[in-house]
């Protein structure tokens, strides 16, 4: 069950972002750090935060399930070629936003898309943007999911998360579970890259959007493929 805001002694809204240097590190690094995370959004309609509890890297222009693939720059992504530690999101199957970390150094257009968070505070507020019971473990198993509880859209596109008071991340308890690895999700297009092992999840934790359907690889070390 999903702990609620009054059961933890945080004030989500003071806590000091994690800094740029967090962010400026490469893409597999960061994928796994995230976990564990505190992810914070405070709005007028409130204050949401939860436990990054999945994540998948993007590795730039050679990755082909990448948004940047071949050194693509649009509109779109834009942002990815900017500053580490700004938030990159964008507009899936006509819904869903989803949120993503721009990581590595300005210039090389990499990004950690964030899957799934573990809901600690605003689950009322959460539960009413998604029609959903506080307690359902759909609120925020998923990354259109997790936006739409925290209240993300277009509005979010180039926010700098090492900002406070607003969205940024935060550093989350020291304890967590194990870490495992496994292919990304929904990539089926991108050929030889399909098997990359760049998903990177908290063991045995609910919240989690999908199940591998493998054995996992322990993260104890992030390997370049």
């Amino acid at each position: 069950m999903p702990r609620s805001s009054a059961d933890l002694p945080v004030d989500f809204a003071a806590l000091p972002p994690l800094e740029r240097d967090f962010y400026a590190r490469p893409v597999l690094t960061v994928a796994r750090a995230a976990i564990g995370q505190l992810l914070v959004h405070v709005s007028a309609e409130g204050v949401c935060a939860g436990r990054i509890v999945e994540t998948e890297a993007y590795r730039g222009p050679e990755d082909r399930a990448a948004h940047s693939y071949g050194g693509r720059r649009t509109t779109r992504t834009e942002v990815m070629y900017g500053a580490p530690g700004l938030a990159y999101l964008y507009f899936v199957y006509g819904m869903h936003w989803q949120l993503n970390l721009v990581t590595t150094r300005e210039g090389a257009p990499e990004a950690v898309l964030i899957r799934a968070v573990e809901p600690l505070a605003g689950l009322e507020l959460m539960a009413e943007r998604r029609g959903l019971a506080p307690s359902d473990r759909r609120l925020t198993n998923g990354p259109g999911k997790l936006c739409q509880a925290f209240g993300l859209q277009r509005a979010h596109y180039g926010h700098d998360l090492t900002l406070p008071g607003t969205l940024f991340l935060a550093a989350g308890p020291r304890r967590r579970g194990r870490v495992l690895r496994s292919p990304r999700i929904g990539i089926d297009y991108a050929e030889g890259w399909i098997d990359k092992p760049w998903r990177f999840h908290e063991a045995d934790n609910p919240w989690v959007s999908r199940r591998p359907s493998g054995s996992n690889d322990p993260a104890r070390s992030v390997r370049s493929s």
